[in-house]
């Protein structure tokens, strides 16, 4: 699931990306082109309801993003805005704000 918070000034809004704890997994990390697809720098923290992981991303802007699972297994967001294919036969989830 995606939620939005616009701030005040509407220059930025608040995104917040959440996975159902269900998910087996030791770690799961938000990769995408807003962390110049880092895979270390973004995790989920996991609570008793789900992972979850808050960014302040630019307005008007669509975003790349997928999740990695304990650093091998690449997801895509199956509630994301739109999708776009990528280079390596797969899906890339979009998300605008």
């Amino acid at each position: 699931m995606i939620t939005r918070e616009v701030s005040p000034q509407r220059k930025k809004v608040r995104v917040t990306f959440t996975l159902p704890s269900s998910i087996w997994a030791d770690t799961i990390h938000l990769v995408g082109d807003f962390n110049a697809w880092d895979t270390q720098s973004l995790p989920l923290k996991q609570t008793g309801e789900a992972w979850t992981l808050t960014l302040e991303l630019e307005t008007g802007r669509e975003y790349r993003y997928r999740y990695l699972y304990n650093g091998k297994e690449w997801h895509t967001d199956s509630n994301a805005d739109k999708y776009v294919s990528n280079p390596y036969g797969s899906y890339d989830a979009i998300v605008i704000t």
